[in-house]
């Protein structure tokens, strides 16, 4: 059995396996993965990998495709009760026709996998907000930051906010509690990061343009807007110049907040975007674990213009 997609505008430069996943649902990338080496996905008829950035009109076909049924049902794995369910749906900032904006609270991830069980879009399949429906994640946001994220409740604007957000026409600004006095008060960090992906190295460029909102000897509050969106972009900017997030056990460069701190100190803070010339702005309030370590280390925020 094979099934043929073609690739629409919205969907210009995006990467393949993000495609996919908008398709047919959350697949783990160890099956897109094999299914690309397999053959089993082809692109205009060629193998590709799942780094492919795939353009209008090109031809997807998926051969064997019951493989998706088995997937979803192996993945399966965690199942909210009321009272999670109830919990997050109380986190909700906005709920509208189209999309629902929440307050994720840190330690959770967006999307279930392999590391992972307890996610919101599991969360929320099973919340009458979404009732004939799904929703759709449209952007990620690491399990361990809080703050403004989006879910769609239809594919059309599910591929009109991915679309927006690919074009960079999403303003994202996020708020950090980090280690150490930063020695400029504002400017932009441009620079090369590195990551590993199926044992092969890649290099990204990356830019944020950051403000210092409050600082002492011993710690700043830092406001990041990333012009970039790479993997843990903003963690690992501020950890290459000796700044690490406070609570961030992956990129740390000083031991000093060993054991005080085990949650991530890195909050989204505003999201902005702008659709039929209607502008659309929302903000996350910052959690109580932040608000106290901003009072430990003698941090002021009164909030953003």
């Amino acid at each position: 059995m094979i099934k043929s997609f073609t690739v629409d505008s919205t969907c210009n430069n995006m990467r393949l396996d993000r495609w996919l996943r908008t398709k047919l649902g959350n697949l783990p990338q160890s099956l897109i993965e094999k299914s690309l080496r397999s053959g089993k996905i082809k692109i205009n008829k060629k193998k590709v990998k799942s780094s492919f950035k795939i353009n209008e009109n090109d031809k997807v076909e998926i051969f064997n495709f019951n493989f998706k049924e088995k997937i979803i049902q192996k993945n399966i794995k965690f199942s909210p009760s009321n009272e999670i369910i109830k919990a997050n749906e109380n986190l909700i900032i906005e709920n509208n026709d189209d999309f629902v904006v929440l307050n994720k609270s840190s330690g959770i991830s967006v999307q279930g996998g392999t590391k992972s069980k307890k996610n919101l879009i599991d969360i929320f399949s099973k919340s009458e907000i979404f009732h004939g429906t799904k929703p759709y994640s449209v952007h990620r946001l690491d399990k361990d930051t809080s703050g403004v994220f989006i879910m769609a409740k239809n594919r059309q604007t599910a591929q009109l906010l991915t679309s927006l957000f690919r074009l960079r026409k999403v303003h994202k600004t996020y708020l950090a509690i980090c280690n150490g006095e930063l020695e400029k008060n504002s400017g932009e960090w441009s620079n090369e990061l590195v990551r590993y992906e199926n044992g092969k190295k890649i290099i990204e460029k990356a830019k944020t343009i950051f403000k210092v909102i409050d600082k002492n000897s011993n710690s700043s509050l830092v406001e990041m807007k990333p012009i970039t969106g790479r993997k843990h972009q903003l963690r690992k900017q501020l950890f290459n110049i000796g700044h690490s997030i406070y609570g961030d056990k992956k990129y740390r460069s000083s031991t000093s907040d060993k054991g005080i701190n085990k949650d991530l100190m890195l909050h989204s803070y505003q999201i902005r975007f702008m659709i039929k010339d209607k502008r659309y702005t929302y903000r996350a309030l910052i959690p109580d674990y932040f608000k106290k370590l901003l009072k430990t280390k003698r941090l002021n925020f009164v909030g953003l213009k």
